[in-house]
């Protein structure tokens, strides 16, 4: 009888378990830093070698993951980097967490995945654990992960010799309340045994464990999250356009309608999507769907809203502009914010830089500042930001707030900005003036 299960077990429950991350970036380096912390020794890896050798020297890239934490559990040897995929062979538990992007026509890229689990198949051995964490289309663990490693390890199987689970990442950077700790954690293991030593796996580290019955189930859960949230954006987007029309204030509609205790949650307009997940992961499940033959309407009509938005503030732009007087080409255009959302540096899908390609198109002499991104290097757009925030405000024919960093001091530049186009509010407009009943009077 094999006994690789009860002997993982033992291993997990010890806290003796040798633990591999594989990707080091905004997910798996805050839960190799979490593993570690929980008495686990931690290998990550990555190919990389800036984030190997940062890693190895006791420092973070992270902004949500302190230099303290990183150092002390260097120091303790209790975490450390690599590019050698050999080290999974030391290793009982693996988690892997490799970007998932879309490609231009708007397929699924699991070219990470695929490559990550063809090398962890060299390696794997009985007895050890793999959970995948990165965001997929439904069925992707037990549709790719599954048979490559089944391929390549004909002696051993799944939920007896090796165990295989999803568990969707939940990571919002740049949040102080919710932390990879801290967050709920949903996992479906490939079998019952999976599942169970999955969670043996997770819970020494996380707080709280969602477990559901199946890794599709688990993949279905991420991209239900996302387009849930991709979808009402798409929805208060919509919303801002038909307000303009009507020359009615968004704000004021969706601050009013806030005020009712049931029934309505409030979501904002603003330039449009970014970040590593929502833009992206609710067009998996679009995808995976038109392979069976089903079209999923809200998605792609959310899909289509948001991604106009960035045009439309640049016509706002534009607009203001001729309504004083002056022409777009050749207007210096001041953008304040370029990362897809406020405190973080990621600018990843930021709609900052659809913004900046549709003005510059027009001729606009643009210029940019975000106190967390110095230098855009991004699909052909390479500027360096103004590090004078006062003279650049005052240089500029119009300011466009597209990330509302809370460094700003938004008084101040709304009393040195010429013109203004505010996609975020950020800046509250003047109180207004509530109309007061008035007396009939009685005949």
């Amino acid at each position: 009888m094999d006994n690789s299960k009860t002997r993982l077990l033992e291993k997990l429950a010890s806290g003796d378990a040798q633990v591999a991350v594989i990707g080091l970036g905004y997910v798996g380096l805050p839960l190799a830093v979490v593993f570690a912390e929980s008495g686990y020794k931690v290998i990550g890896i990555d190919l990389d070698p800036n984030k190997v050798n940062a890693i190895n020297c006791g420092q973070s890239y992270i902004d949500d993951v302190s230099q303290r934490s990183v150092q002390e559990l260097v120091c303790q040897h209790r975490l450390s980097a690599t590019s050698d995929f050999s080290a999974i062979a030391q290793c009982d538990a693996i988690s892997i967490c490799v970007p998932t992007p879309l490609r231009k026509t708007g397929d699924p890229d699991i070219s990470y995945i695929v490559s990550v689990t063809e090398q962890l198949a060299k390696y794997l051995l009985p007895g050890m654990v793999v959970v995948l964490e990165s965001t997929t289309y439904p069925g992707t663990t037990m549709e790719v992960v599954l048979p490559l490693l089944s391929k390549s390890t004909h002696r051993l199987k799944v939920g007896e010799n090796f165990f295989l689970a999803f568990s969707p990442e939940r990571v919002d950077p740049g949040r102080r309340d919710w932390t990879t700790r801290t967050t709920p954690k949903v996992i479906g293991g490939v079998t019952p045994d999976c599942l169970e030593v999955s969670r043996a796996y997770y819970g020494r580290a996380i707080d709280t464990l969602v477990p559901v019955s199946s890794t599709e189930a688990a993949e279905m859960v991420k991209l239900l999250e996302n387009t849930y949230r991709a979808v009402n954006i798409g929805l208060v987007n919509e919303v801002l356009l038909m307000c303009d029309r009507l020359g009615l204030d968004v704000w004021e509609v969706i601050d009013a309608a806030a005020t009712k205790p049931f029934g309505f949650m409030k979501f904002t307009p603003g330039p449009g999507l970014g970040g590593h997940c929502i833009p992206i992961d609710p067009l998996y499940l679009s995808w995976k769907l038109r392979t069976l033959n089903y079209t999923a309407r809200f998605i792609e009509l959310a899909s289509e809203v948001n991604t106009s938005m960035p045009r439309y503030w640049a016509r706002k732009v534009q607009d203001t502009l001729n309504e004083s007087g002056k022409p777009l080409k050749g207007s210096k255009v001041l953008v304040l914010g370029v990362a897809y959302k406020k405190d973080v540096g990621d600018v990843r899908e930021s709609p900052a830089l659809d913004i900046i390609h549709e003005l510059t198109q027009k001729g606009a002499i643009l210029k940019y500042h975000d106190p967390h991104v110095a230098l855009l290097n991004h699909d052909g757009l390479q500027m360096t930001g103004v590090t004078d925030l006062h003279e650049a405000l005052y240089e500029a024919d119009c300011v466009v707030v597209v990330t509302d960093h809370s460094t700003y001091e938004w008084e101040d530049i709304r009393k040195k900005a010429p013109l203004l186009i505010d996609t975020r509010r950020a800046i509250p407009p003047p109180v207004r003036k509530t109309p007061q009943p008035q007396a009939v009077p009685q005949e």
